[in-house]
């Protein structure tokens, strides 16, 4: 912590032998990865799926809680938490990867969250689809960027900062982009954004904007820190969407014996991946 404010120790470069340091060991006792038993399951359950926190957990009264459609817009909007849930849902299983998965095994590396390979989930996100809200908001003529800030605030790279993301609007307009309050069913856990996240198919992590509050249309493209300066270092438009990858495990399973009561594990490089692809593009549920 600096100056009572959650830090990331995001903005720095380690050199060639630079060992784990105090900030980077914090970073890891407040996030975790997937352990390699979980890819498994079909449906990474909540508690197992990868999790980073880049400032603090807010405590959000859900009674409370706004998100508002604002900028570049001919109807401004602000809606309550049970108005976005009162709106046409679907559930779709998509898999996320943190951006920085494997940053502990380069050299040199960015000093952060110092994920070896397990940086990846695949869960069931229920929630409203993006696009309809922004028809309705009316993006002006000339929209470039929309911006998307969570309720989480604290340091990163000497900026303090509310943690915000930006996407062109072509991305930001697909169908598939979900406004989710619901993770494998049940409300969403507080350390996965409670009560309202982004989900971006095909995009990493730190995309998928938590504890989500603030929409935000723009006439000129996005430069907030985490576009400009922060994990990725890239604007968007710099290259096209990734799909996530799930780790290769292969050699700490492949040789496991079978045995009668052993469950069936499929391979975890090839059906694995397929269905992580499959999930990532899968949608179940109907407008309305």
């Amino acid at each position: 912590m600096a100056g009572g404010l959650p830090r990331n120790a995001g903005g720095r470069v380690g050199t060639l032998g630079t060992g784990i340091g105090l900030d980077e060991l914090e970073l890891a006792a407040r996030n975790h990865a997937i352990p390699h038993e979980a890819l498994r399951y079909d449906v990474t359950p909540a508690g197992l799926h990868y999790l980073l926190i880049h400032y603090d957990i807010p405590d959000v009264d859900a009674a409370a809680f706004r998100l508002s459609v604002e900028g570049h817009v001919e109807r401004p909007l602000t809606l309550t938490l049970d108005e976005v849930r009162a709106r046409p849902a679907i559930t779709a299983q998509v898999t996320l990867e943190c951006a920085g998965n494997g940053r502990a095994l380069l050299a040199p590396r960015a000093i952060s969250q110092p994920w070896l390979r397990g940086a990846v989930g695949s869960a069931e996100w229920t929630g409203t689809p993006l696009a309809p809200l922004l028809e309705e908001a009316g993006l002006k003529a000339g929209t470039v960027d929309v911006a998307f800030a969570g309720l989480d605030h604290g340091l990163e790279g000497g900026v303090e900062q509310d943690f915000e993301r930006g996407l062109p609007l072509a991305e930001a307009t697909r169908p598939d982009l979900l406004l989710a309050y619901d993770m494998n069913g049940q409300p969403l856990p507080p350390e996965h954004g409670f009560p309202l996240r982004l989900i971006v198919p095909g995009w990493y992590g730190m995309t998928h904007v938590k504890w989500l509050t603030r929409i935000r249309a723009l006439d000129a493209p996005f430069t907030g820190y985490q576009n400009v300066t922060g994990a990725d270092r890239a604007d968007p438009r710099a290259e096209p969407p990734r799909p996530a990858r799930l780790p290769d495990v292969s050699t700490a399973n492949a040789q496991r014996p079978r045995g009668p009561g052993t469950a069936h594990r499929p391979s975890l490089v090839g059906d694995g991946v397929d269905r992580a692809r499959r999930g990532q593009h899968g949608r179940r549920g109907k407008l309305g």
